[in-house]
């Protein structure tokens, strides 16, 4: 019995070593690619991934597969990266967010009321700024390609509408997991509560938190609009999406496959922005629709949300490094500019 056993195991091993080996390689070999992302198939990321999927496996004919997972089905986005990082997973996308635990500079793009439109968002994540912190990702295991869009963010809740700075009191907000974004409600007088995207409808339903703050379409996309009353244009945060691979499994790849997987995520990244534009100004018209009440913010008054987290933009320019902050406004206003 011990040598049947032993011989399984042999014939297991032999087995994992194989498919292993039929993930990546040389030109030639198949690969098969896990992508995984926490939000759902209709969301416009979720369409983008499939159209990453139809331009690798259109030009490597079928011989590099991508396999799409959505709705956090391989876990909320630190995790699909903790896996990318042991190499078990090839390919994630998760906000910017979460990443700074593990590359604190992706904190800049948390910092509230950077970019006044998404093209200066776009001037500078892919421009030299950009660059420079997705080429801090290879020394802890990932490789950055691209960045895709998250949007602009903004706030829903289900207690009362918010157009002043003073409607924040008090509020339980769910937030990403970012120090950035806990100080900078907490500064408004709220309560901000961190939890992964994949239990946020469950937790406005129960009452858990009263709100969250999103892009128009991902407050859509989960239909939080059936347990969210109100919805308060902010507009306070512009959030990317950085397109992730597994550094074990990048490195395992072909010069050939690493340029046409890049050239795969850059393309379906700009489909990805042109859809995600389109799909929040379609947003804005479905929840009016749902019966959400909204409600604009005055100029006036998100320059006084300005002036009163402006502490906490002093605070983290100090700890993301006063260098890194001031190159971040300096590209933006080349860009506003042009």
């Amino acid at each position: 019995m011990k040598r049947v056993w032993g011989s399984v195991c042999v014939v297991l091993c032999l087995a994992l070593v194989t498919a292993a080996c039929g993930t990546s390689g040389s030109a030639g070999e198949a690969i098969v690619i896990k992508a995984g992302i926490g939000l759902n198939e209709d969301h416009p990321q979720g369409q983008a991934l499939n159209r990453f999927k139809e331009i690798v496996e259109e030009k490597s004919g079928g011989r590099i597969q991508v396999r799409p997972y959505f709705s956090a089905q391989l876990g909320d986005d630190l995790k699909m990266t903790e896996a990318l990082q042991a190499g078990v997973q090839e390919v994630t996308i998760p906000s910017t967010s979460p990443l700074v635990g593990i590359v604190p500079e992706f904190g800049i793009f948390d910092l509230p009321f950077v970019f006044d439109e998404e093209e200066e968002a776009d001037a500078v994540l892919d421009g030299p700024l950009g660059q420079k912190i997705l080429d801090k990702l290879p020394e802890h295991g990932l490789v950055g390609l691209t960045y895709w869009e998250n949007g602009y963010r903004n706030l829903t809740n289900s207690r009362r509408p918010v157009k002043r700075a003073e409607d924040f009191r008090g509020l339980k907000i769910r937030t990403m997991q970012t120090d950035v974004h806990l100080d900078a409600f907490k500064a408004l007088g709220s309560n901000p509560t961190p939890m992964p995207f994949s239990e946020v409808f469950t937790a406005l339903e129960s009452g858990t938190v009263d709100g969250q703050e999103n892009p128009l379409a991902t407050i859509v996309s989960n239909k939080f609009y059936e347990v969210q009353e109100y919805l308060s244009l902010t507009e306070h945060v512009y959030t990317p999406f950085v397109f992730l691979v597994s550094k074990s499994f990048w490195d395992r790849l072909s010069p050939e496959d690493q340029q046409l997987i890049r050239e795969a995520a850059i393309e379906a990244g700009k489909y990805e922005r042109e859809l995600n534009r389109k799909a929040n100004a379609e947003a804005l018209e479905e929840l009016k629709k749902q019966g959400i009440k909204i409600n604009e913010v005055s100029p006036e008054e998100r320059e006084k949300m300005k002036q009163i987290i402006q502490p906490v933009i002093e605070k983290y320019r100090k700890k993301l490094g006063e260098d890194l902050v001031k190159e971040l406004f300096e590209e933006v206003e080349k860009a506003r500019n042009r």
